[in-house]
């Protein structure tokens, strides 16, 4: 573990200095998202800006710097039996708490347990003029204002770079099974629905090749009722599946030849008509797509559903990959990049063209 802030606030001031533009990194495992960056921009790497500064298990808080890798922040976790609810994506085995906050992702049981952005507690940064600033803390109901340290959830980098966050984590279930059973597409949306409207210990409901799945964790005598109940064989390994899930190890992600598109709707909305693979998870609120496609037609078949859709990986990253914003919103974002990188630093036109 080590504290490399010194040298990387030396790096943005004289960046700032020389008109420089600079590319954030950790673990590199998530270079494929968002737009292409200009190769000239030099990189500012946080792989060495790595260890646990806090950690309070009575608390459930854990402080940590934000290039240290995930592997090792649910190692210390585990020791005392907890863990990161939001089960956050391993897209590498040098991924990064930091990248994680910065692209928004969370795994499996992102509708029961939360997403990163909400076990967000606080976080420092360090903005465009070399500032190190501190927002919100280790306790819930801390903000007032801009919520800044949620503000990054998704931001990849384009507001400054993270520096430390703090998380709230939880205790591991007791008990964990999977249920699996053969279920035509047309059938599946209403199903997990259905069954995610239960009063149950629910915490992954995903729909792959023909089958679905749904995941029970929480007390042993909770799961072991609920599956006694609900149809469905227990599958061997339950486990293993939902890791490649959470991973995008699975089969259905694999293929890098075809673009991946990753829809954020209504989990009760009917499967968009588009011809191709599909993989639905979180009960139908997150649907993965592979198939080519013109962002404009993504985005109008998105928004019918109630949501957004991005080009997560692959295909024409030339232009747009993330859903457009009203223009309400585009101007209240690009005053934000301007307050807290006033020069244009970080990250130019990863996440949006005119950001």
């Amino acid at each position: 573990m080590a504290d490399i802030f010194p040298q990387l606030q030396e790096q943005v001031l004289q960046a700032r200095e020389d008109g420089r533009k600079l590319n954030i990194i950790g673990g590199g495992t998530k270079a494929f998202m968002g737009r292409p960056v200009d190769p000239n921009t030099d990189i500012l790497n946080l792989a060495e800006h790595t260890g646990v500064v806090e950690y309070h298990p009575v608390e459930l808080v854990l402080t940590v710097r934000a290039g240290t890798p995930l592997r090792e922040i649910e190692a210390t976790l585990a020791e005392q039996g907890q863990a990161l609810h939001f089960e956050p994506p391993r897209l590498g085995e040098n991924a990064t708490i930091g990248g994680t906050l910065a692209c928004n992702l969370s795994g499996p049981a992102r509708p029961w347990a939360g997403s990163i952005r909400d076990q967000v507690l606080g976080i420092r940064l360090l903005n465009g003029k070399g500032e190190h600033l501190r927002f919100g803390g280790q306790v819930m109901k801390n903000v007032a204002g801009y919520d800044v340290s949620r503000l990054q959830a998704g931001a990849m980098g384009t507001l400054g770079v993270i520096t430390e966050i703090s998380l709230k984590v939880m205790p591991q279930p007791a008990a964990t099974l999977t249920l699996v059973q053969d279920m035509a597409p047309g059938e599946v949306i209403q199903y997990m629905n259905s069954r995610a409207a239960e009063p149950k210990p629910i915490t992954g409901a995903c729909w792959v090749d023909g089958k679905v799945y749904l995941r029970l964790s929480g007390a042993r005598s909770a799961v072991e009722a609920t599956a006694e109940k609900w149809s469905g064989k227990i599958l061997e390994q339950g486990e293993q599946f939902w890791q490649q899930i959470r991973d995008l190890q699975h089969g259905f992600f694999t293929s890098t030849n075809v673009p991946l598109w990753r829809f954020s709707i209504s989990a009760t909305a009917p499967q968009p008509k588009l011809e191709g693979e599909w993989l639905i998870d979180w009960a139908g609120a997150q649907r993965w797509y592979r198939g080519e496609g013109k962002m404009v037609e993504m985005e109008a078949l998105a928004a019918a559903a109630g949501g957004q859709v991005s080009l997560f990986r692959g295909g024409d990253r030339s232009g747009e990959v993330m859903h457009r914003q009203p223009e309400a919103l585009k101007t209240i974002q690009q005053r934000i990049k301007n307050a807290f990188d006033p020069d244009h630093l970080f990250n130019p036109g990863r996440l949006y063209s005119w950001l």
